[in-house]
């Protein structure tokens, strides 16, 4: 177990859950709360209350559990498969899954299901976490994948992957209204020095920041919402939300680059990974697939329509 110990200045002043968070910043504000609860964070030898109000000079105590080792096992979750082959599988990830385990989601994601689904029979070159994964998308947003079953479909996928000739067009809703109707940003991305959890634009010559290019064109103007289809030439993490959000046109539902009052009933970010195309790594052939929109996307949409006209 870590114990880390901070000392509250002269002018710290706040909840303590809040304080705290702000001092630690790879932790989230609720797993201080949990670390709290579990009486893992004390003062003077005590265990605090997440609402005691920080006391300036004091000295608090995290106790960190040691992290428990993450294994990936088969899961009978459902599938929607839209194409498959001995070499590889295309799928159809619904919003709300996330891609592979991790600390906080160790089961219930897409590789559970894939481990069921392929018997075991994946790409190995991701590791016993991610086998099969070549690319992730966010745990809110929701469409394509391409996933391996051996490393010679993973190593060929991958190779395509890093020369950008993997088609992947997105298609989301923004707030405000671009005044353009296609446009691109071409824009650094690495991990945001104030929040490790979050992504953030950078200096070309900042530490950790690679490019990253997104092409954008209005599909439909919805008075104070614009719906848009983004051509990605890098993949990045977060990288459409972070580059839209970085022109002052965050996607709608994003409560991480959006406004702090996100349209919650969306349950996330409104983006879907809706075309993928790739050369096949056997066969040579070129393969295409189209997505459908979500009915949590088709009906957001219906919602804007109708308040345009009205």
């Amino acid at each position: 177990m870590e114990r880390l110990e901070l000392t509250a200045a002269p002018g710290d002043s706040g909840r303590l859950d809040a304080w705290l968070t702000g001092q630690c910043p790879t932790l989230s504000r609720s797993a201080l709360q949990n670390l709290i609860e579990q009486g893992l964070v004390t003062c003077g030898g005590a265990p605090v209350n997440k609402k005691d109000k920080v006391a300036p000079g004091k000295i608090y105590a995290i106790d960190l559990p040691d992290p428990q080792p993450i294994e990936a096992r088969p899961q009978n979750i459902p599938l929607d498969i839209v194409y498959e082959d001995d070499d590889l599988l295309v799928v159809n990830k619904p919003k709300g899954m996330v891609v592979h385990p991790a600390p906080g989601n160790p089961d219930g994601t897409l590789v559970n299901a894939l481990l069921y689904h392929c018997a075991g029979q994946l790409s190995g070159i991701g590791g016993a976490i991610r086998p099969g994964i070549v690319h992730r998308i966010d745990k809110d947003t929701s469409g394509l994948l391409v996933v391996a079953k051996n490393d010679a479909a993973h190593q060929a996928l991958s190779a395509q992957m890093s020369v950008h000739s993997i088609h992947r067009v997105y298609h989301a809703v923004v707030y405000g209204n671009l005044k353009e109707d296609e446009g691109f940003v071409e824009k650094w991305l690495g991990r945001d020095p104030r929040d490790r959890k979050k992504m953030a634009v950078l200096a070309e010559n900042a530490a950790g920041a690679k490019y990253a290019y997104t092409g954008w064109q209005v599909l439909e103007r919805c008075g104070n919402f614009t719906y848009i289809a983004c051509k990605l030439k890098t993949g990045r993490t977060h990288q459409i939300r972070v580059h839209m959000a970085s022109t002052g046109h965050p996607l709608a539902g994003d409560a991480v680059y959006g406004p702090k009052n996100c349209i919650k009933s969306l349950n996330g970010q409104c983006l879907h990974a809706k075309e993928l195309g790739f050369v096949h790594p056997r066969t040579g052939e070129w393969m295409q697939f189209d997505s459908p929109l979500p009915p949590y996307f088709t009906e957001f949409l219906t919602r804007l329509r109708k308040e345009h006209r009205a």
